[in-house]
């Protein structure tokens, strides 16, 4: 199998970490540098069928891109440690936090630096209104999640799962626009401190 990645952006950053935390190290790794534009070159958006990283080509030729659907099929692969559940309830749990995760915080975070950094501003034309309405929409779902993670240890439940690495990838990604979770989300920062310590946070970078 050939990951085709990319260090400075966010998504295949989660399919990193998975992989570390599934201490997996027979794929091989396929740098794609999207400043270059190398993700737009035909061949590799005829290989992933868009100009998105990362993609997952395997042994069959079959390419599979999004980050989430890499990384359950990788749970097939690597079965241990569980990441998406072993049970129907806990795979459905698993799944509405992943998604709200990604939803609410993900998505808003890496809009709000795609038009704010001005690195990024190579690939996309930024619009100052777009990265402000992000921050607060991140904003307010850090008091979501601060409320559930009174709850539990981890976002899904009481052991790190895909939920939690799709959400600090995020907000550790946000650091690149000085995006910082408030003084008064305690449970998030406690959360945010526990993933910072794991092993795979260094290989993830």
């Amino acid at each position: 199998m050939k990951l085709f990645d990319s260090l400075r952006a966010p998504n295949p950053r989660r399919v990193r970490w998975f992989l570390a935390e599934k201490q997996a190290e027979d794929i091989e790794i396929v740098s794609v540098d999207v400043f270059k534009g190398e993700h737009k070159t035909p061949d590799y958006v005829a290989r992933a069928g868009l100009a998105n990283v990362p993609a997952l080509e395997l042994d069959d030729g079959t390419t599979i891109t999004e980050s989430v659907a890499i990384c359950r099929f990788l749970e097939s692969v690597y079965p241990e440690p569980n990441m998406f559940g072993r049970d129907a309830r806990e795979i459905a749990v698993i799944e509405m936090w992943t998604r709200r995760t990604e939803l609410l915080l993900a998505n808003p975070l890496m809009m709000a630096v795609r038009h704010t950094h001005p690195a990024l501003a190579a690939l996309d034309t930024q619009v100052p209104a777009i990265a402000e309405a992000n921050i607060a929409s991140a904003g307010r779902a850090l008091r979501f999640f601060d409320r559930r993670l009174g709850e539990a240890a981890f976002i899904a439940g009481e052991r790190v799962t895909m939920a939690d690495i799709v959400g600090f990838t995020a907000l550790d990604f946000a650091r690149m626009i000085k995006f910082a979770v408030p003084e008064d989300c305690a449970n998030v920062r406690r959360w945010a401190d526990a993933m910072r310590a794991r092993p795979a946070a260094s290989a993830g970078v």
